[in-house]
């Protein structure tokens, strides 16, 4: 298969999957439309394929994220959509700033999703901005694997974070990865907060040791069993999803442009990129599903860490949603899936 442009795929994809009953026009508008109609009344983003996800405290923010990208010129947002949403995830925020612990049953990703409201809400600036911040901001500082909760630099979890919720002490860090790292640097960076803060000078000793020689990254330094590519000769292998959120990673922890760590990371992904999947998989490895099973996710945010590297994506649905019939990281929900789309779609504009 011939590589295509980003814009030559935009208008390919618009003339194969527009529907002609429908009056908003374009994949991205499309997406978006799709994406607003399944806001629920009480403000929020509901799955209905997975019962963690049902409360909408993570999906909530991450759909408002991307949604906020969406210039009005391409798609108009529904009138008090956006406040409805705010006020979501207001009523669903706790007294310690943390989204994604007000669910009796289970934790919804409370770090992820408190990570992914402060960034939708700089975006949105809704009035008392910065006091609205202010808890959720000193919740993901509380999050970190540092010293003030024990942690050493020598410590594989050091400087990084996980899922949230109860505070980890050593020895026991439970989950941590970076792409949860990578959200709350850049909801701190979006907040204000320096280059040169502790938080952001700490999250540097994870991301080296995230990082392979080879320039690639993986997924945790912790968990050796979600690091989806394996390992070969007692070192995990980098692979792409993990390494775009690296480089984002670099980037919102105020590398600059010209540190090799940053030119290693971009050169691993120009090396290995697949348009249509997730590099870093052997087409004979047993985990070869995975390539598949993170396509939306990867098209997301390579989109974002190497906007010059053209991305695929399945045909849309004639309701504007996009799923993956690979379930292995959910992205068989339309909610998931779809605003990963978003992202790929605004990065081809």
């Amino acid at each position: 298969m011939q590589p295509i442009s980003r814009r030559l795929f935009l208008l390919s994809a618009a003339a194969a999957s527009a529907c002609s009953s429908s009056k908003v026009k374009g994949p991205l508008a499309r997406a978006a439309a799709y994406l607003w109609s399944q806001q629920a009344g009480d403000g929020g983003f509901h799955s209905a394929t997975y019962g963690l996800l049902r409360s909408g405290q993570s999906l909530t923010p991450f759909a408002l994220d991307v949604l906020l990208d969406v210039p009005e010129a391409v798609f108009s947002r529904p009138a008090g959509a956006v406040e409805r949403t705010l006020a979501f995830i207001r009523k669903n925020t706790n007294k310690d700033g943390a989204l994604g612990m007000m669910d009796d049953a289970a934790a919804d990703y409370p770090n992820y999703a408190t990570a992914l409201a402060v960034a939708a809400l700089v975006k949105a600036r809704p009035e008392g901005l910065d006091k609205e911040l202010k808890p959720m901001i000193a919740y993901l500082r509380a999050q970190q694997f540092s010293e003030d909760n024990g942690w050493k630099p020598g410590d594989p979890a050091y400087g990084g974070w996980g899922m949230g919720g109860p505070v980890h002490k050593p020895p026991f860090a439970g989950h941590v990865d970076l792409s949860m790292t990578r959200s709350v640097l850049e909801a701190l960076r979006a907040s204000g907060i320096a280059a040169s803060d502790p938080a952001i000078t700490r999250s540097l000793v994870y991301l080296k040791r995230s990082q392979n020689p080879d320039g690639g990254f993986y997924f945790s330094a912790v968990n050796a069993e979600i690091n989806k590519a394996g390992e070969a000769d007692g070192n995990f292998l980098s692979y792409g999803t993990a390494t775009a959120d690296g480089l984002l990673a670099l980037r919102a922890a105020g590398v600059p442009a010209s540190d090799k760590r940053i030119a290693d990371a971009a050169a691993w992904l120009k090396d290995h990129h697949r348009q249509d999947s997730v590099p870093g998989f052997a087409e004979d490895s047993p985990r070869k599903s995975w390539s598949s099973g993170l396509r939306f996710y990867y098209a997301g945010v390579v989109s974002r860490a190497a906007p010059e590297l053209p991305v695929m994506l399945p045909q849309q649905n004639q309701d504007g949603s996009f799923r993956n019939s690979n379930n292995l990281v959910k992205e068989d929900d339309p909610l998931i899936a779809t605003p990963f789309a978003i992202l790929a779609l605004l990065n081809a504009r």
